[in-house]
């Protein structure tokens, strides 16, 4: 690594910011690359580049002048969970033993504290006034689970507007069935309501908060890793 890239690297990792070393194996040239942008010099195809940004490893493609080899520098995963209730005790635990940046959205009084979520980030404020703050991005998941439009559906909105890789959303199929027609009366298209995984979790006859925890977990999982 030439010293330039490298001084590059060191100041995206100092700043937070996600890229990709991008190095042609024939010949050694090297191009970081980062979020959102395409690549200048190797040809790498900007699907790749996203998708390696997003699942977090490394892998070798193919481009007109030879291999190019994809090592990713990003931030851990980010997950939302909108509503300090029962099954965010559990599942704020596991995703950060999973390797998650945690954050814990609720501006009820009580329920968001330290004590109760010594793992995560607490933001004690109105999704719709914290949004900007918040800015989910593409290693963004968001979890609503208060079953109180609202302080879901202001996130979900925010969800929705942004390139988070999952949404999910707390509630029956009769309370989607609510919430989505809640949300396009907003202006959202049904391709994009889609995108809110609900009834939240994969199917697997969850019960209990830790039961639902799992399921959601392994859903946003599914999410980033598929």
């Amino acid at each position: 690594m030439n010293g330039r890239v490298l001084r590059e690297l060191v100041a995206a990792q100092e700043s937070g910011r996600d890229v990709v070393l991008a190095t042609r194996l024939g010949d050694g040239a090297q191009e970081l690359i980062e979020a959102g942008r395409g690549s200048d010099g190797l040809g790498v195809d900007g699907g790749v580049l996203a998708d390696v940004l997003r699942v977090g490893e490394s892998r070798t493609v193919e481009t007109g002048d030879g291999p190019v080899f994809l090592r990713p520098y990003i931030r851990a995963p980010r997950l939302v969970v909108v509503g300090a209730v029962h099954i965010a005790q559990a599942l704020v635990p596991m995703a950060a033993l999973a390797g998650f940046r945690v954050t814990v959205l609720d501006p009820r009084e009580g329920f968001a504290t330290g004590d109760r979520f010594p793992e995560a980030v607490l933001v004690k404020d109105w999704p719709d006034r914290a949004r900007a703050g918040l800015a989910p991005d593409g290693r963004t998941a968001v979890v609503a689970l208060t079953h109180d439009p609202k302080i879901d559906d202001p996130a979900l909105i925010a969800a929705l507007e942004s390139d988070a890789f999952y949404v999910g959303a707390l509630g029956s199929r009769k309370t989607q069935g609510a919430r989505r027609e809640r949300l396009g009366e907003t202006g959202f298209s049904a391709e994009v309501l889609d995108r809110i995984h609900g009834p939240i979790g994969l199917p697997i006859g969850a019960r209990t908060p830790e039961e639902i925890a799992v399921a959601v977990l392994a859903e946003v999982i599914g999410a980033l890793r598929l």
